[in-house]
């Protein structure tokens, strides 16, 4: 007798286990869930009810045709919000009787939210608000909140900058204990003599080294060379210095890299002077809690919210020149190879000799090179007046030195990652006038490398010590991630000069290889920025790990306590190692996991709100050249279209929809080809667009396309 399939088993079923993850929305509506499966691409027709940065539970969909661009991920849906991200929203006001709706500002929340205007008939139309959440949004219902807080009203200026630090929920003031705390706060050198912990550096020849518009100085730098006819020491260096005598105590030296001594060759000494924030914030206390909170300065295109009051971060923290400074100084003893045959770490008092930007030195550098040392030093004498030719002198080795460190981490397996930031300048009323693009300079990788120089040596010796600290890790990309390059690499046609296979495998020098190839060629910045997406973040834990990036076995962040907080704890773990522990130390050590992690989270929102900062501006420049006609590089490809990279780093989209012709895509290789004439549209095309159409609170534009730039490209099959 059959059985009948209507009937219904009475064994129990299990339930599904649905994977689960932080669902990350695009300003285009859909998004992405970071899964134990897997990462799921969720169309925006399938996001229900979720926002940007809710926990969700997501199923795998089977859809039978995808026009989307991303075939080669996993597709989901949304199947319920188990976690809300969002207690309050951002918005502008719009009155709709008896409702204020209230707009989100962030374009991945794609939901308005209802209030009532009766609750608040303060209330204008075109006021930013802060609403609180009262309800989610459901199949039946809209989402639902109350007005908490007006920050201002649409165009007014800095109230668009303010929707992104409301949004961020950054903190823009201090305490009034924490402002207490910090008043009358003094360097008293005497004192710091006193204690017998600090060296007298007064005389040593340091400088600053920032960009025009820096407001806190928290690194000096030195150099000096020597040739050396005893064993390569500090000590003995110092000694081969006239000038310096004998002025070094024995301390805490330790060799790095190869130990090996040469008697009678050619040595630098660079010092490196950081600000001596750990003396003027005690731990726990109120200034030093809000600092742990913010755990990092946040630098927006029109402010700064410092992570110190002014009092410490402007003014006695600061190095500016000719004032007397605590500092934590790191001096290094390094051969003409690159190698650090020598580290003192110690506290010292300084005074820079003069306050320079990147812009003079790179001028005093050209000079240099070009054989004219007048013009040299003429070039830094509006800022360093009598001390112009000595310091374009140490100008001159710091060169050498920096040129030398980077050629020992190259041979390491480095690599150095081409970046452009863009820069926008407003005007008084805080609208966009002009945008500078940030390249890295000579100028800058002197400082560069310095600064990698004394974080590397500063996260040695904590290690080597046994000390337990905050480090900067960089963990190795894993090879699924550099696999999506490789197709598009032999699209450019890098498998002919380089070997693809070691680099899907990981391997830092063939990364390094793809990275030199790219150098000079059109699509540089593009490849380059590839492949930092491919790499993982870098983020601070409390365990040495190593930096895959920087071929460091050990590494840190030192060089900036001022605006850093893991770097302020770097500061107070190396006075335990040099004077013993005290009765914080414990307090200290258990804290660092948890303050390690907190600064990971806050250093993304940092990078985010400034971003985002930036991009507005940017956008509101580029609305102004509306039906201009720009070049600029393809940077992105969809089924649906392709994004263009303007040379200021805007990014519009491209649509082909109304073209008249249906476009394939090589999600693989980042290439649309059209199915009629043969047209290819690959990352790194050169086009020429039209720019038709910017929305700079969403930070979007819409470009048409003129036509392309350069030869017919042809996609290799």
């Amino acid at each position: 007798m059959s059985r009948s399939r209507t009937r219904k088993s009475s064994a129990r079923r299990t339930p599904r286990i649905l994977p689960q993850g932080v669902l990350k929305m695009s300003g285009a509506g859909y998004g992405f869930v970071q899964t134990s499966e897997g990462e799921f691409f969720i169309p925006a027709s399938k996001t229900a009810d979720a926002f940007d940065g809710d926990v969700v539970e997501v199923a795998r969909i089977h859809d039978g045709e995808r026009d989307d661009g991303f075939d080669d991920r996993l597709r989901g849906r949304v199947v319920r919000v188990v976690g809300r991200a969002h207690e309050t929203v951002v918005g502008r006001y719009e009155i709709a009787e008896p409702f204020g709706v209230v707009v989100p500002e962030d374009p991945r929340i794609k939901h308005d939210i209802f209030t009532l205007r009766s609750d608040a008939p303060h209330v204008k139309d075109g006021d930013i608000v802060r609403v609180r959440m009262i309800s989610f949004p459901s199949r039946r219902e809209p989402a639902q909140g109350v007005v908490e807080e007006v920050l201002g009203h649409e165009g007014q200026p800095g109230a668009d900058v303010e929707l992104i630090i409301a949004r961020h929920k950054l903190a823009t003031a201090f305490s009034a204990t924490s402002l207490a705390e910090v008043e009358g706060a003094a360097v008293d050198a005497d004192a710091a003599f006193n204690s017998g912990r600090y060296v007298d550096l007064r005389s040593e020849l340091a400088f600053t080294v920032d960009p025009d518009d820096a407001k806190d100085f928290d690194d000096a730098v030195s150099a000096a060379c020597v040739w050396l006819d005893a064993p390569a020491t500090l000590r003995c260096a110092h000694k081969a210095l006239v000038a310096k005598g004998d002025r070094l105590e024995p301390g805490f030296a330790c060799a790095l890299d190869d130990a090996s001594s040469t008697a009678g060759a050619r040595f630098f000494i660079l010092g490196v002077h950081i600000a001596d924030v750990s003396h003027y914030v005690p731990w726990n206390s109120q200034v030093d809690l809000e600092a742990r909170e913010r755990a990092t300065s946040v630098y927006l295109v029109d402010r700064v919210l410092p992570m110190l009051p002014e009092a410490l971060s402007n003014d006695v923290c600061s190095l500016r020149p000719h004032e007397e400074r605590r500092a934590m100084s790191v001096e290094m003893l390094i051969d003409e190879k690159g190698f650090v045959r020598d580290v003192r770490i110690t506290p010292s008092v300084i005074k820079s000799k003069a306050r320079l930007t990147y812009g003079a030195v790179q001028v005093s550098l050209d000079a240099l090179r070009a054989g004219d040392s007048q013009a040299a030093v003429a070039a830094l004498r509006p800022m360093a007046g009598a001390f112009s030719e000595d310091i374009a002198q140490s100008i001159g080795v710091l060169h050498e030195i920096a040129q030398a460190l980077h050629a020992n981490r190259v041979r390491r397996g480095g690599m150095d990652f081409e970046s452009e930031e863009a820069k926008v300048r407003l005007n008084d009323e805080g609208a966009p006038v002009s945008v500078a693009i940030r390249r890295k300079t000579d100028a800058t990788a002197l400082v560069e490398e310095a600064m990698i120089a004394a974080n590397e040596a500063v996260a040695r010796f904590l290690r080597d010590a046994g000390i337990p600290s905050i480090f900067r890790v960089h963990e190795p990309p894993s090879s699924g991630d550099l696999a999506e390059l490789v197709p598009i690499l032999q699209e450019f046609g890098y498998d002919r000069h380089v070997s693809l296979a070691n680099f899907k495998a990981g391997d830092p020098f063939a990364i390094q290889q793809v990275l030199i190839f790219a150098r000079g060629r059109s699509e540089e910045f593009l490849v380059s920025s590839l492949v930092v997406r491919a790499m993982k973040r870098a983020v601070y834990v409390d365990s040495c790990e190593g930096h895959f990036g920087l071929a460091s076995t050990a590494y840190t962040h030192f060089t900036s306590p001022i605006r850093r907080y893991p770097d302020l704890m770097v500061h107070r773990m190396l006075k335990v190692a040099l004077f013993g522990r005290t009765g914080e130390t414990s307090g200290l050590e258990s804290a660092l996991a948890r303050i390690a992690d907190h600064a990971s989270t806050a250093e993304r929102t940092a990078e985010e709100a400034a971003r985002e900062s930036q991009e507005l501006k940017l956008f509101e420049l580029l609305e102004q050249r509306i039906g201009d006609e720009v070049d600029g590089m393809i940077s992105g490809v969809m089924a649906q279209g392709f994004f263009v990279r303007l040379a200021d780093t805007c990014e519009g989209f491209v649509s082909l929809r109304d073209t008249g012709e249906y476009f394939v895509l090589d999600a693989a290789r980042r290439v649309l080809f059209g199915s009629d004439s043969g047209v290819v549209y690959r990352l790194g095309t050169k086009v020429r667009v039209r720019i038709s159409s910017v929305y700079p609170y969403a930070r979007r534009a819409d470009f048409d396309l003129v036509r392309r730039i350069g030869p017919r490209l042809v996609a290799r099959k």
